[in-house]
């Protein structure tokens, strides 16, 4: 018997007699659903606990009166979506879908994900317009009235344009003091961080105290050779930039659709043939 297998069988035998939560939050492997995977869905077996614990939800004592499912953009397009619509419909509940990335919230991080809000009636939600409607929308989620957000479906430039405009800047999450009156006239860069020691500290040892070799960041430099070789396919990143890309395993392994880099000295005019002397971590 596989660990998969286990783990289905004791959920098919304790869940109808120890659960009684109100909510459920549930985020399922995401592998069956990316893009660069199988996309064998329901027929891969990592989705396996996932599609028993819905196939539960009808039998349980008592099910939950709110379900929250969270997964990557591309799970909305497979049959294990459409068995969850299903039997959350089957078994009363109110359903509203949306993919969304933290751009929308003003944080730069470009990370689109689905989520799936249900709750069981007669509980319902206060924006009754968006039931059972999946929301993809490129604006801003604060400062906005609830018709334009149900109402907006276009994925046009400029509104992409406007979504990271709003957003703060990469600088404002870094644990960097900003110096930008400095400047390197013949590299033509503008040195726009410094590294506050008290910020990285906790750096000089390890989980078990031994000091470590080299507690700066000058470890996490890109070598200039890489960024001669590879820059042109490296999404570098500055400290001024509204949007940054998500990370992956890969990340330090491979160049491209790895996650950003960041240059911390920064040109005074940007572009892939910009120098930026390896200042890149």
């Amino acid at each position: 018997m596989t660990k998969q297998m286990m783990f289905t069988n004791t959920i098919l035998v304790t869940v109808p007699i120890s659960y009684g939560a109100h909510a459920w939050l549930l985020s399922p492997p995401c592998q069956p659903y990316t893009r660069q995977g199988l996309q064998k869905h329901s027929s891969d077996a990592r989705a396996f606990s996932f599609l028993k614990i819905l196939e539960l939800i009808p039998h349980t004592s008592q099910p939950p009166s709110m379900l929250f499912v969270e997964n990557v953009v591309g799970f909305e397009k497979s049959d294990t979506h459409t068995k969850l619509i299903e039997i959350l419909e089957k078994t009363n509940f109110v359903i509203q879908e949306f993919i969304l990335s933290p751009l929308q919230f003003g944080v730069p991080y470009s990370r689109p994900r689905y989520f799936c809000l249900a709750k069981r009636k007669p509980s319902c939600f206060q924006n009754h317009f968006l039931n059972n409607k999946l929301l993809q929308s490129p604006i801003p989620l604060f400062g906005h009235d609830d018709t334009i957000v149900a109402n907006e479906h276009d994925q046009s430039q400029e509104n992409w344009d406007k979504l990271l405009q709003s957003c703060e800047p990469v600088q404002k999450f870094l644990e960097f003091e900003n110096h930008s009156n400095q400047s390197d006239t013949e590299s033509g860069c503008l040195d726009t961080t410094h590294v506050s020691t008290e910020a990285f500290g906790d750096l000089e040892k390890n989980d078990k105290g031994n000091e470590l070799v080299g507690s700066s960041l000058d470890q996490y430099f890109v070598p200039l050779s890489l960024i001669e070789r590879w820059g042109s396919a490296m999404d570098i990143v500055y400290p001024d930039s509204k949007r940054c890309c998500c990370f992956t395993k890969s990340y330090y392994r491979y160049v491209k659709g790895t996650g950003s880099l960041l240059a911390t000295v920064q040109p005074k005019k940007k572009g892939k043939s910009s120098p930026i002397d390896g200042a890149v971590s």
